[in-house]
């Protein structure tokens, strides 16, 4: 399978997994069951098996129904018959169906804690008892991260050289365009987001906006096609990795399925599998090193029988009517509507009912762990001391009235009930912990002593509200007597407001004729304003007028001429810091004398300078103090004339 990724399992514990609920909200089971009668879906699988040789008809109903339907919606078609006369006609339609089936995403060092457990514990003794060769299969490889990933892993515990010469790394996958993504080992910065800096420099070498996979190393990765259900599997595996690819598959198909894994590894091979798996029902084939983190070793060994390699499978029985059975009794369990969870007699999830998925934030990959490491364990309540109690006096513990808060969402009540489980013999089996919503129950109690509370509180406010209406008819006697009083005030107030009314008009006529009167002003002002402007305007000389801060006031036209600087842009401007072919710096003498009154009448200087169309010109400047009022300095008139 193609890498089928852990995302998926997240969406599990966010609390929608795929076989559970499909994209309209409907129940996965019943869903399963429909797909189940539906013919002309098996004849669609059959027609994809005998076509291109992928074989879905061991998948999951509810995942396989939901993905090829949104396909189907894609392309505009809801009838899986109409859907396979579309593939016959068109062929191409092949690849992106596969595509959508198959979930090729992945990541280097996915669930990166289960790697620095492969590397810091499980690594070195799985080195130390392979022999010269290290064979590696990756299963479901998807687009390659996973398989350069253990490269990078091994290459970082042998060094290199040694690497090269000892490993085997087998990558495969049913899905052709993955394969070809994972032998050009080409990837995205964001997609090398999982591995460190130091190994990003170590193992890849930069291609354009791309990072290619180090050629020498990359040799010792084999990438092919093979399915997992009909192709023999790779011999001789010391690491066997297969993350979240049996979940996609029923029962039958993974018992198959892990009968050839467990045939490939060798005796003390080692089982890397992902967090949505467990194993727990195939005691026989694999024994687990570490359950959390989802490593197992390989119990047993293949056999060779008339020069035929035998592949083991799991017993018969396991996949019989008792299994069907067993298996019907255990969707029951799944299904009720009370979130429930069981603990073996060492205090171990065993197992996790669809509701408490939902609920409880656990699901089937904490199946395995320790209930104390689960946050269910002490929220919402402390159950571990009750589980302990349950256990230990063999009776049922109640607790009642638990509030569950969750963000963006109303709070629930639960009543929490800790059974017991006792086997035949009477020895403890373990504990059941059934979570009750009382949410509307508890609602309707608060509702009903609500009521009860507002009706004595209604007989109270009528008898009181009897006599505040006794005193209200008399208050509202004295209130008539007042607003009589008011109403000749009132006249009295509005007589006051006409007077104020023919003083405002009076003001306004005022600010009337004030406003004419500036209006007139400005015209003056604007007048003066133009005529300035065309003054200045007239001279063919540059001229700038400054203040006494040496800030440009004026700036004509024949200095913009001159020095292709605007008024605009030097307005305000320092006139010693201006870009100018003009050396302004010998003006700032003469500039500060006449600013500061220490000079009398006017200074002259001719400097060279570079006019705006960088031409050498010899320019007079004449610097003039002028006054601006009352006899004090305002600036000075810098006079600007070339002369050639």
């Amino acid at each position: 399978m193609g890498g089928e990724p852990e995302d998926r399992a997240d969406d599990v514990r966010d609390g929608a997994p795929d076989d559970v609920l499909d994209d309209d909200g409907l129940d996965g089971s019943a869903e399963d069951a429909s797909a189940g009668l539906d013919t002309a879906f098996e004849a669609l699988l059959v027609y994809l098996r005998e076509q291109r040789g992928f074989d879905f008809t061991g998948y999951k109903r509810p995942s396989l129904v939901r993905r090829v339907r949104r396909r189907m919606s894609e392309v505009g078609i809801s009838g899986f018959a109409e859907y396979q006369d579309l593939l016959e006609v068109h062929p191409e339609e092949f690849a992106p169906l596969f595509n959508t089936i198959l979930i090729n995403v992945t990541s280097f060092f996915r669930d990166r804690p289960a790697w620095d457990h492969l590397r810091d514990r499980l690594l070195p003794d799985l080195l130390a008892g392979a022999g010269q060769a290290i064979r590696i299969w990756s299963a479901g490889c998807a687009s390659g991260q996973e398989a350069y990933s253990l490269a990078i892993l091994l290459a970082e515990a042998l060094g290199p050289e040694e690497f090269r010469q000892r490993v085997k790394i087998y990558a495969t996958d049913v899905d052709e365009e993955a394969l070809t993504q994972a032998r050009q080992a080409v990837y995205s910065e964001r997609e090398l987001t999982g591995l460190s800096p130091e190994q990003v420099e170590a193992y890849f070498q930069p291609e354009g906006a791309r990072f290619a996979f180090r050629k020498d190393l990359r040799r010792s990765v084999i990438f092919g096609r093979n399915d997992l259900v009909q192709d023999a599997p790779i011999s001789h595996v010391d690491l066997l990795l297969c993350r979240n690819t049996l979940m996609y598959f029923n029962a039958e198909t993974q018992n198959r399925i892990l009968g050839r894994l467990h045939f490939a590894m060798n005796p003390q091979g080692l089982l890397f599998l992902g967090k949505a798996e467990m194993l727990l029902s195939h005691p026989q084939l694999f024994a687990p090193v570490d359950l959390t983190r989802r490593f197992f070793h390989k119990r047993g060994g293949g056999r060779r029988a008339s020069g035929r390699v035998v592949v083991p499978v799991v017993p018969e029985a396991l996949v019989g009517p008792e299994s069907q059975l067993a298996r019907l009794q255990q969707e029951a369990i799944l299904s009720a509507p009370a979130a429930q969870l069981a603990l073996d007699a060492a205090g171990r999830l065993a197992m996790v009912n669809h509701q408490a998925e939902r609920l409880l934030r656990v699901d089937r990959r904490d199946l395995g762990r320790p209930f104390q490491d689960l946050e269910v364990s002490y929220r919402p309540a402390e159950l571990r001391g009750a589980v302990a109690e349950a256990a230990e006096t063999r009776r049922p513990v109640w607790l009642r009235g638990i509030e569950r808060h969750q963000p963006g969402q109303e709070s629930v009540v639960l009543d929490i009930q800790v059974l017991p489980l006792h086997g035949e013999d009477g020895g403890l089996l373990g504990t059941s912990v059934v979570f009750e919503d009382v949410t509307r129950y508890r609602r309707l109690q608060a509702e009903l002593e609500y009521a009860n509370r507002q009706l004595e509180t209604a007989y109270e406010e009528l008898q009181s509200t009897n006599e505040e209406l006794e005193t209200t008819n008399e208050e509202l006697q004295s209130t008539v007597e007042e607003l009589e009083t008011t109403n000749e005030e009132l006249q009295s107030t509005n007589e006051e407001l006409e007077t104020m009314n023919e003083e405002l008009q009076s003001m306004n006529d005022e600010l009337h004729t004030t406003n004419e009167d500036l209006r007139a002003s400005t015209e003056e002002v604007g007048a003066l304003n133009q005529f300035m402007s065309g003054v200045m305007s007239s001279f063919h000389a540059g001229v700038v007028v400054v203040d006494s801060d040496l800030r440009v006031l004026v700036w004509n036209a024949a200095a913009e001429e001159l020095w292709g600087l605007r008024q605009d842009e030097v307005q305000g401007q320092y006139v010693l810091n201006l870009d100018i072919g003009l050396p302004v710096s010998e003006l700032h003498p003469l500039l500060r004398r006449q600013v500061s009154g220490q000079a009398g009448g006017h200074e002259t200087v001719e400097v060279d300078a570079v006019n705006r169309r960088g031409r050498p010109v010899r320019v007079r400047v004449t610097v003039s103090a002028f006054t601006a009022r009352d006899g004090e300095r305002g600036g000075a008139v810098v006079l600007m004339d070339p002369t050639s």
